[in-house]
């Protein structure tokens, strides 16, 4: 190569991408972050905890090392710290699990090219609706994906010293939200708008946070379930925009407003990219996911998360960062 060429080092690492995803599911599914974590330090070490091959330890570490996820120091490995943060099982906002199911749905990229050709997904290829028994798996393994919004929501609205606040989360999944904000004041309550057989996990998953008793759940369809008159403090609308089309977040929001008290906040987090589609990368990525599994959904800008709430009856909106999302709070 000469100064003037580039090297194909970068684009060979881009096309086999799919190894990261590969080596990362893989290790979270065999428990080697949280292994490194507790103090296993050698590919035998490891392989003796994860009860798996010395030889399949000694694999993965190496491509651990590669993605720099593990450090290899004086002969022994450990965690990154965003490994140790982000990939040890039973931390807040571990991503073990997200790891894990991503590895499951590598095989629906092959689609990609027609989906590409058609402008959306393949026949069986949307996965919104109310019966798919992959909420089970979904619900928690997502969890955590939120749990940066959430905590900055809490930081943002003043959540601990808000005094008895009643919060509506639509769409809330695991209830994550509640689980975070009724955590922090216990004079709140959460109702979450959700279908059944996600409601019933979320009530699962927030008891284990130990406060159940304040959250209840409403089974529908946010579409057109009523959500009430000046009922809720706050509302929350996390990660659901990105599924929806223009007319389809006006009208949602148009409703939220109405049941939003005078000087209610409505929270929105989700994968927002700049007006220039430029930036940040995760949610221009993201975008593509939603051609495979939706019909109308996409990453939307900043400017048409503005227009959408001002259209709805919102007169302030503001952003502000909570990696890999972005969160929106309008009055």
């Amino acid at each position: 190569m000469t100064n003037n060429q580039p090297a194909p080092d970068g684009v060979m690492r881009l096309i086999n991408g799919y190894w990261a995803t590969g080596v990362i599911g893989a290790a979270a599914t065999h428990r080697v972050f949280t292994h490194l974590e507790n103090g296993a330090g050698t590919a035998a070490e490891v392989a003796a905890r994860a009860e798996i091959s010395e030889r399949g330890a000694q694999g993965l570490l190496d491509g651990l090392v590669s993605v720099e996820l593990v450090v290899l120091d004086a002969g022994r490995y450990r965690n990154s710290p965003e490994a140790s943060a982000f990939l040890v099982e039973g931390r807040p906002a571990s991503l073990a699990g997200f790891a894990k199911l991503k590895l499951q749905h590598t095989g629906s990229l092959t689609d990609l090219p027609e989906v590409v050709r058609v402008g959306g997904p393949l026949a069986g290829g949307e996965t919104e609706v109310a019966d798919n028994p992959h909420w089970e798996g979904i619900v928690p393994a997502i969890a955590a994906v939120s749990v940066p919004a959430a905590d900055a929501g809490a930081v943002a609205l003043g959540i601990a010293g808000a005094g008895d606040i009643s919060i509506l989360d639509v769409g809330g999944g695991s209830g994550i939200y509640s689980s975070i904000w009724l955590k922090a004041n216990p004079a709140a309550h959460a109702t979450q708008l959700d279908w059944e057989p996600i409601n019933a996990i979320a009530r699962r998953l927030v008891a284990e946070h130990g406060v159940g008793d304040r959250f209840t759940t409403l089974d529908g369809d946010f579409h057109t379930t009523d959500f009430g008159t000046a009922q809720y403090d706050i509302a929350v609308y996390s990660h659901i925009a990105h599924q929806e089309n223009a007319e389809s977040n006006i009208e949602v929001f148009t409703r939220l407003r109405k049941a939003l008290k005078p000087g209610g906040a409505l929270v929105i987090a989700d994968y927002i990219v700049d007006d220039r589609r430029s930036a940040p990368a995760f949610p221009l990525l993201f975008a593509l996911e939603m051609l495979l599994k939706s019909n109308e959904g996409g990453t939307w800008r900043r400017s048409d998360y503005r227009d959408w709430l001002v259209k709805a009856g919102f007169e302030d909106v503001s952003f502000h960062a909570a990696p890999p999302a972005t969160m929106v709070i309008a009055r």
